[in-house]
């Protein structure tokens, strides 16, 4: 037996490697490809989502935008043209759940700093409070590197506008005020394309470790 074995021996070592090669090539046809789906306003809870465009099935993307991040500098979407990032609504006295969605998207910020591919946008609800000084200080208490991560304040009109109408992720407020708007603890993840592509618990440790995994996703493809 042994000496049979001998003879054959590079018989069963080639057999062997076939096996392993060919165990591993069904096992990765077989195994789901990752994807991320692409979200429009149709898919979205209706309460996230401004009624004009809760119809809209296909092609939804990010509109235009210009607001004022925390230096006073005018961000628009060209600062982001072409880039992944995480988009989120805060207010900076807001004491239930925006401390722990701050300190979750520093996190983030920290993951994806060496990568020029990834950057964050925070929008305030309360522009009436959140001034340019205001969200200076936010942005220092709270680590934010001002090349990957803009606080933007603005009208609250257009606020509200890119809220509902593009990012989908904030309710609406008391009916006697127009433009109010009760911010959610969604963080809105964008594309390249400007597309919307997943909506995270920005609460949720396993949430953020499969908000991560996401943006690697997309930064490969």
């Amino acid at each position: 037996m042994k000496s049979l074995l001998y003879r054959y021996r590079k018989f069963f070592i080639v057999l062997i490697v076939f096996s392993v090669v060919t165990i591993s090539l069904f096992y990765s046809a077989l195994k789901p490809q990752k994807t991320l789906p692409i979200f429009n306003p149709a898919d979205v809870n209706p309460e996230l989502v401004d009624s004009t465009v809760q119809y809209k099935s296909k092609y939804h993307t990010i509109a235009d935008f210009s607001f004022i991040n925390q230096n006073g500098d005018t961000i628009t979407q060209k600062n982001y043209e072409g880039k992944i990032y995480v988009a989120d609504f805060f207010f900076t006295t807001c004491g239930s759940i925006c401390p722990k969605m701050t300190t979750n998207l520093a996190e983030v910020q920290k993951a994806v700093l060496n990568n020029p591919k990834v950057m964050l946008l925070s929008h305030t609800v309360f522009p009436e409070v959140d001034s340019i000084p205001v969200l200076k200080k936010y942005a220092i208490k709270h680590g934010v590197v001002d090349s990957k991560w803009n606080l933007v304040t603005g009208d609250k009109k257009e606020i509200y506008k890119i809220a509902r109408k593009s990012y989908l992720a904030v309710k609406l407020g008391r009916p006697d005020q127009l433009y109010d708007m009760v911010h959610t603890e969604n963080f809105v993840l964008v594309d390249q394309k400007r597309r919307v592509r997943g909506f995270y618990d920005g609460t949720n440790k396993e949430d953020m470790k499969r908000l991560l995994e996401d943006i690697d996703f997309l930064c490969q493809q």
